[in-house]
C-alpha cells in the first residue's frame, strides 16, 4: 500500500489529535536535534500541548539559547566546546552500538543454553529470582508429597484388593490373612 500524504489541516477529534501531537513532538524534537548535531546550531523548541502542557527542547539547553535569545547576545559557541559536543555525541553512539550488542549476545546464549537443556547457574541469580525459584521449588516439594500420598493410598487399596476376603462363618473362629 505505502505511505499516502496527509492532508495538513487541525485534527477534529480532540483524542486524535492529543495523540498526533505526541507522535510528532518526539519527531520535531528529533530533527532539532540532527539539525543542532550536524549543523552546529544552538537551537530552542517549545510548544504546548493541545492540553496546555508545555514541552521543550533545546541544544545545549533551552535556557542558554533563550537567555542568549532575549539579551542578543551574537556570540557563536566557542569551538572548543563544538568539538565536545561531536565528541560526546561520537561516544554516545558507540555505547548504545555497544550495548545493542550485548543485548543480541545475551540472547543467543540464551537460546543457545535453552536449545542445549543447560540450566542458569544460581550464583548468577538475584534476590528476587531467588526468591521466586525458592517459592516455585516449595511448591514443586508440595505437589510431590501430594502425589506420595496419592500413591501410597492407592497402593493400599490394590493390597486390599487382592487379598482374599474371608466370610464371617459362625462354625469358624479363626479368620486367614
Amino acid at each position: 500500500m505505502g505511505r499516502r500524504k496527509i492532508e495538513m489541516k487541525m485534527v477534529k477529534d480532540r483524542g486524535s489529535r492529543q495523540v498526533t501531537f505526541s507522535k510528532r513532538r518526539n519527531g520535531l524534537f528529533k530533527k532539532a536535534n540532527d539539525l543542532a548535531t550536524l549543523c552546529g546550531l544552538e537551537i530552542a523548541i517549545i510548544v504546548f500541548s493541545p492540553g496546555g502542557k508545555a514541552f521543550s527542547f533545546g541544544n545545549p539547553n533551552v535556557e542558554e539559547v533563550v537567555d542568549r535569545y532575549l539579551n542578543r547576545k551574537s556570540e557563536p559557541i566557542p569551538p572548543a566546546s563544538e568539538g565536545m559536543f561531536e565528541k560526546e555525541n561520537e561516544e554516545l553512539i558507540d555505547l548504545v552500538k555497544q550495548l545493542q550488542l550485548e543485548k543480541k549476545k545475551g540472547e543467543m546464549l540464551e537460546k543457545e543454553m535453552k536449545s542445549r537443556g543447560e540450566s542458569i547457574k544460581i550464583e548468577d541469580l538475584d534476590l528476587d529470582e531467588l526468591l521466586k525459584l525458592k517459592e516455585s521449588l516449595e511448591r514443586l516439594r508440595k505437589n510431590v508429597r501430594m502425589k506420595e500420598s496419592e500413591l501410597e493410598a492407592s497402593s493400599s487399596l490394590l493390597l486390599l484388593a487382592n487379598e482374599p476376603v474371608v466370610e464371617a462363618d459362625a462354625s469358624a473362629s479363626k479368620t486367614s490373612i
